[in-house]
């Protein structure tokens, strides 16, 4: 008997877990510290056996054996705190508050809780934690990013900064297969329940590729690295239909952190719009209207696992696995409508039918080590990635004629293909090292590789006397190679209240392109050195001003070089050049961040001078057909002014906004007197978020586009609303929201464009008002009041 009960005692206290309790501050103002990073490690080695982070009170909580520890607190903008010797035996330990103070690093950071998870300025970067915007749930990656200050994403999904749509997208900080390749249509096919934070550099340094005029767009995908097993998932179902499913789960035991992200989805985006043509030919004026009618069917998943392998307390080896397969079904249906000498003059009828299946898989693995040294702040870190992709697409085009009344022409029909097979591969390889030289000031250095070969067979037959015959000059494979091989390092430090950094990039590019069936070839060398510098001044009353500078490139991408024409449009014509240059651009920015207890203000003024900017012009020929392709012109000179805010009115009233205003002036002589542009343009975002009972929330987003003055046109003002409720139910341990986008169903996409001999106007909308409703459970997490996780239910 006595025997027993030592076993059992013995049994009992080794499984016994006491909790460590804690909650994080700001040093000077006492304001709490939401996602602050708590680690608990061994004493005895410094292995890392627990973590979590904070809730929106900044508290935390950590369950763990007895023994002895110590605790690491981190947070971004604050200096890391260190709490030693901690013994924990079988009885609650409460730390209490613990004090972080602000870092005075170059980028001094700063957490506002606003309306989302957390938003983090700081003068050149802002982080958005986007779990919280209720008007993200059930969307994609593309509709989470058009409800971040700063960005635009128009109607077709194409996304701009600061009114630039050259804006280089990145998955954890490198290229990936999710949107390198085909970029608007993957981030609509990446599932927005997959993502975790955003973050928008709008002048990077010399650490990041060059790429990116407007700047960068960091998308973090979601990983956790705490103890035991714990994750969530999410069901939508939505108008016009959007089904979709999302699971994130990771599995932490010692050495060991197991991750998987999977998401499968079904939706149908019915859209459509209209286009007038006038154009002058010889003495005769003609008209046509066009309208469209369009119906996507999409399938698609996306599928992420991996492992990390904590070698020691100070290294760490990740592999990862990411698959991205989608499916398409498109139709489109066309009628024109030909008018001569006046509008009353309707000559002829046609309509022509597009029938289009696409299957584009894509996949991704990835190597990545990561050695920390026991001075704060000295990390190495180096990775290897391949990149796979290809796109199968299968065209079918009917056109039938009709006289003026409608009756049929007696023309036969015409029946046409087109068939696209593209085949791409990437390599990179990437190595970073960061050593400090004193408490404030360190040294940065590191080298990139990246070898890509891109391959697009293409043909367009046509159906005559019983056989398909090839259009003349409507066949070729098209092959594309691009290696690029980067240095830079980086120097920064801190005297007193000025803060400086330092950095050159240089980057040789080494492209070649061509045309198999034409023997046509094109080979393109570029040696470029990249400086950037950030110099910041720390003012009283927790203000900071900042003044940077970076040289920014453009290099054209594979569809602005590829010479083949997009032919679903019988009328209209889009293509790339294969004599497109890289366009470079000079970025000046003055930036201010002022900071206090319940929000956030940040101003910015901006400035960026570019040689060779590249825009699609539009051109029409004699018989009204529209070719549009990509071309260099001059220069542009891009002035702007933006300011972003977040204010906490009371514990149950959020607010914030975002205004950006900017002018551009574009001088495009070297293709003609008329390519001229001085434009204004201004859009700005408002968004409020209340709290009713304990666990509602109501959402509120409005935003407006002015109108914008373009080389050939314009651009029509658009406003839209966003609407979206959330309730926390089952115990806290799920949430369902429902959330309507563009409320009014007035989102538009309205141009003008006009030439010598041309008057064109159109009105697109490729996505009507959309009706989601989500369902998502954590899976051993649970919301607190504030917003935060703490332990929670099971399946």
């Amino acid at each position: 008997m006595r025997a027993s009960l030592i076993f059992y005692f013995t049994i009992a206290f080794f499984t016994l877990q006491a909790q460590i309790n804690g909650k994080v501050i700001d040093e000077q103002t006492g304001a709490p510290l939401p996602y602050a990073t708590i680690s608990l490690f061994l004493a005895a080695d410094s292995l890392l056996v627990d973590g979590t982070i904070t809730d929106e009170p900044g508290t935390f909580s950590l369950e763990t054996k007895p023994g002895s520890y110590f605790i690491k607190v981190e947070f971004l903008a604050y200096e890391p705190f260190i709490i030693e010797k901690i013994e924990v035996k079988n009885a609650p330990i409460e730390l209490g508050s613990i004090k972080l103070a602000a870092s005075s690093t170059t980028l001094q950071e700063v957490v506002v809780q606003a309306e989302k998870s957390t938003m983090q300025m700081s003068l050149d970067k802002r982080i958005f934690n986007v779990g919280k915007d209720l008007g993200n749930a059930g969307g994609n990656a593309a509709e989470l990013l058009s409800n971040i200050p700063s960005v635009q994403v128009d109607v077709e999904g194409n996304v701009s900064l600061r009114g630039s749509g050259n804006v280089r997208i990145l998955i954890d900080g490198k290229p990936s297969g999710l949107v390198s390749f085909n970029g608007a249509a993957g981030l609509q096919q990446l599932q927005g329940s997959l993502i975790e934070r955003v973050e928008i550099i709008t002048n990077p340094s010399a650490r990041y590729e060059a790429e990116g005029v407007g700047g960068i767009i960091n998308i973090i995908l979601k990983k956790e690295r705490r103890n035991g097993f714990n994750g969530s998932f999410d069901l939508t179902t939505g108008i016009p239909a959007n089904y979709g499913v999302a699971l994130n789960l990771n599995y932490r035991h010692d050495r060991f952190n197991f991750f998987v992200n999977y998401g499968v989805s079904y939706r149908k985006s019915p859209g459509g719009g209209s286009l007038y043509q006038r154009y002058i030919s010889g003495d005769t004026t003609f008209f046509y209207r066009q309208k469209n009618n369009r119906d996507r069917e999409e399938y698609g998943q996306n599928a992420r696992a991996g492992l990390d392998f904590y070698l020691n307390a100070s290294s760490i080896l990740t592999a990862s696995y990411t698959l991205r397969r989608s499916i398409s079904n498109r139709t489109m249906n066309i009628d024109y409508k030909n008018f001569a000498f006046t509008e009353d003059n309707l000559t002829d009828i046609y309509t022509r039918t597009q029938v289009e299946k696409e299957v584009e898989p894509n996949s991704e693995y990835s190597l990545n080590y990561k050695k920390t040294f026991d001075d704060n702040g000295h990390e190495f870190t180096a990775e290897a990635r391949v990149l796979d992709y290809w796109e199968d697409s299968d065209q079918d085009f009917t056109e039938k004629y009709f006289l003026s009344d409608g009756s049929p022409s007696g023309q036969a029909d015409l029946l046409q293909n087109s068939y696209n097979y593209e085949k791409e591969r990437q390599f990179l390889f990437q190595a970073d090292y960061v050593h400090p030289i004193s408490k404030e000031g360190k040294i940065e250095g590191g080298l990139r590789g990246s070898l890509r070969e891109l391959s697009n067979d293409y043909e367009v037959t046509q159906f005559n006397d019983g056989d398909w015959e090839t259009l003349p000059g409507l066949k070729n494979n098209f092959i594309y190679n691009e290696n690029i091989y980067a240095a830079y390092g980086i120097f920064g430090d801190k005297k007193g209240k000025f803060s400086y950094q330092f950095g050159l990039r240089v980057e040789l590019t080494d492209l070649k392109t061509e045309l198999l069936e034409t023997n046509e070839a094109n080979a393109r060398d570029y040696k470029n050195l990249f400086p950037s510098a950030h110099l910041t001044y720390d003012l009283p009353n927790d203000n900071a001003v900042q003044v940077s500078y970076s040289r920014r490139v453009r290099r054209p991408r594979y569809r602005d070089l590829s010479p083949f024409v997009t032919y679903s449009d019988d009328r209209n014509y889009w293509s790339g050049n294969p004599d497109l240059s890289p366009e470079y651009t000079d970025a000046y920015e003055l930036g201010h961040i002022k900071y206090f207890e319940q929000g956030s203000l940040s101003s910015s003024m901006y400035y960026r001078h570019t040689t060779g900017k590249i825009e699609r012009i539009r051109r029409v020929d004699e018989a009204g057909n529209a070719a549009t392709r990509p071309e260099n012109l001059s220069t542009e000179d891009a002035f702007g002014l933006e300011f972003t805010a977040a204010y906490d009115l009371t514990k149950w009233w959020k607010i914030d906004g975002n205004f950006n205003f900017f002018r551009s002036i574009t001088d495009g002589g070297n293709l003609g007197a008329s390519f001229q542009a001085d434009a204004y343009n201004w859009f700005t975002r408002f968004t409020t978020r209340f709290t009713f009972w304990k666990n509602t929330d109501l959402q509120l987003r409005g935003n407006y586009e002015a109108k914008e003055q373009t080389t050939q046109g314009y651009r029509k003002p658009n406003w839209f609303l966003d609407l979206a409720m959330s309730q926390d139910i089952l115990k806290k341990n799920a949430t369902l929201t429902l959330n309507i986008r563009d409320l009014f169903n007035t989102r538009r996409h309205q141009h003008v464009s006009e030439g010598a001999t041309f008057y064109t106007e159109s009105d697109w909308q490729w996505r009507r008002r959309q009706v989601n409703l989500t369902f998502s459970y954590r899976l051993h997490q649970q919301k607190k009041k504030g917003g935060g996780m703490e332990e929670g239910g099971d399946f």
